[in-house]
């Protein structure tokens, strides 16, 4: 056997053993890939929103059985993890947990925009939050996560955000997913256009690149 085909079945056996080890069904080649996309930014439906839908549009066309939802954190009310680990019921008790838990996703891209060269308090906060899908056991383990970010200049801090986000979904041991050549951290968008962030055509190719990726990963796992 030569060193790449030594390899490529190391890799498969591997992966086949990891996945075995987390407890996840064995891949359904009938059933639907279900991706959920979080724009993780305070401005409701704006750049970050546009962008992680650009991704799960891209993703949505890689195979019929692919289907995408989007959700949107701008204007909802929930604060990052407390002492206790409890809280009062809030948006993400409510309107987000129900959608990542029962049933889980297949795949997630996370948005986030930059501020400070630093994600926003929202995505911090929904990052926190996710804790409570890591006990009893990890439920997002062996999930691909594919990162976006979006920034006020083309190099303002875009991958420091999706290294940040990455590290955190690390955590849960999910597998990490960038994009095609010109993302192959993730998808960095640039909003120079008053909001219009598909002006900016390298961005948006970006993030469709992105979305392929973590929907052929999704598929493939």
């Amino acid at each position: 056997m030569d060193r790449r085909r030594f390899l490529t079945s190391g890799l498969i056996a591997g992966g086949t053993m990891a996945l075995g080890s987390t407890g996840r069904a064995e891949a359904n080649t009938e059933g639907k890939i279900r991706i959920v996309g979080i724009s993780c930014s305070p401005r409701k439906g704006k750049t970050t929103a546009v962008g992680v839908k650009t991704a799960l549009d891209a993703a949505k066309k890689v195979n019929r059985r692919v289907e995408t939802e989007l959700i949107d954190l701008g204007g909802m009310t929930f604060s990052g993890w407390n002492k206790t680990g409890k809280f009062e019921t809030d948006d993400f008790e409510m309107l987000v947990l129900p959608k990542l838990h029962n049933p889980l996703p297949d795949g997630l891209i996370i948005g986030s925009p930059v501020y400070f060269r630093n994600i926003s308090s929202v995505c911090m906060a929904f990052l926190e939050r996710l804790a409570v899908l890591r006990k009893p056991k990890l439920l997002l383990a062996d999930i691909p996560i594919g990162v976006l970010s979006v920034g006020a200049y083309r190099n303002g801090g875009q991958e420091m955000a999706i290294q940040q986000i990455q590290s955190a979904m690390l955590c849960h041991e999910a597998v990490i997913i960038g994009g095609k050549p010109g993302a192959h951290q993730g998808a960095t968008l640039w909003n120079t256009y008053s909001d219009d962030i598909t002006k900016d055509k390298f961005g948006m190719d970006s993030a469709k690149k992105l979305g392929i990726r973590v929907a052929e990963a999704a598929l493939h796992l």
